[in-house]
């Protein structure tokens, strides 16, 4: 099965490492796309995150100072308490000295509120950015290529410096080691035919010799379609057949891509190609 490797971002064609007919292994880094502007984007962002952060209220330097001023209306109201048990002093003096222990409780409490929604409001204009750094990281790791699976590479299609855009073709690989004979057979000869079904099949060798080699039925089609103007003959072209598969090791490398050959059915042959 073939499989055209495509770019997943725009920009400029650093590097492609890969050669035809050169084999190729799964996950290998073969390509690379300019990151250069999306990494000074990505900077960007990160700077205005430390910005965001220095905009943050510190309430402490008020709180403490309301602080000292508790502390030292505690300390006025116990020594008015004292002076009124000796009745030097007024109950008036004591109720104004709680008023204003309560008040200035209520203006640190209200500190540490009015800081806390002010800083909870500036911190959150990081989730935007931070999304943002994320969608960045997701759009400078698409830029480097990888091979998607073990392989032999068919066909070079780009070439380092073009400027290449996202679903651009690079190159084309396929699997080698199993291939797909794609074969017909008629109406009759196809209730003989099962999926996981050995058969064998016959690709001509050098010399004029067929070589045998064994194979598995993966696929049948469910719809009949005239015989392909590839493989028909002047008496089939009316006939309707059905298409199948069969996977075929190619451990020696003896099959190539577009080979032609037959699969054995009892007596009679379907004729196809290998893809």
């Amino acid at each position: 099965m073939e499989t055209i490797v495509s770019a997943e971002a725009n920009g400029k064609l650093l590097f492609l490492n890969v050669a035809e007919g050169e084999h190729q292994k799964v996950g290998e880094l073969v390509a690379l796309v300019d990151t250069t502007l999306l990494h000074l984007q990505k900077q960007q962002l990160l700077a205005s995150l430390g910005t965001i952060g220095k905009k943050t209220q510190n309430p402490n330097p008020q709180i403490s100072v309301l602080e000292e001023q508790k502390r030292n209306l505690v300390r006025e109201r116990d020594r008015v308490q004292r002076l009124l048990t000796d009745k030097a002093a007024t109950p008036k003096q004591l109720d104004d000295l709680n008023g204003q222990i309560e008040v200035t409780e209520a203006q640190i409490k209200a500190a540490r509120r009015t800081a806390g929604a002010v800083n909870t409001g500036i911190l959150g204009e990081k989730d935007p950015v931070l999304a943002q750094v994320k969608v960045l990281n997701e759009q400078i790791r698409r830029c480097y290529v990888r091979n998607p699976l073990d392989g032999v590479v068919l066909t070079k299609i780009a070439e380092p410096s073009e400027v290449v855009g996202f679903g651009s073709p690079l190159y084309k690989i396929a699997a080698l080691d199993t291939l797909e004979l794609r074969a017909y057979v008629s109406g009759d000869q196809l209730p003989a035919l099962k999926i996981g079904q050995s058969v064998n099949v016959l690709v001509d060798q050098s010399g004029g010799g067929v070589q045998s080699l064994s194979g598995t039925v993966s696929w049948i089609s469910s719809k009949a379609e005239f015989t392909p103007k590839t493989i028909q003959t002047k008496e089939e072209r009316v006939n309707l057949v059905y298409a199948f598969k069969v996977k075929v090791a190619n451990g020696e490398g003896v099959l190539k891509i577009g080979m032609p050959g037959e699969v054995v059915l009892g007596s009679q042959s379907a004729v196809g190609s290998r893809h």
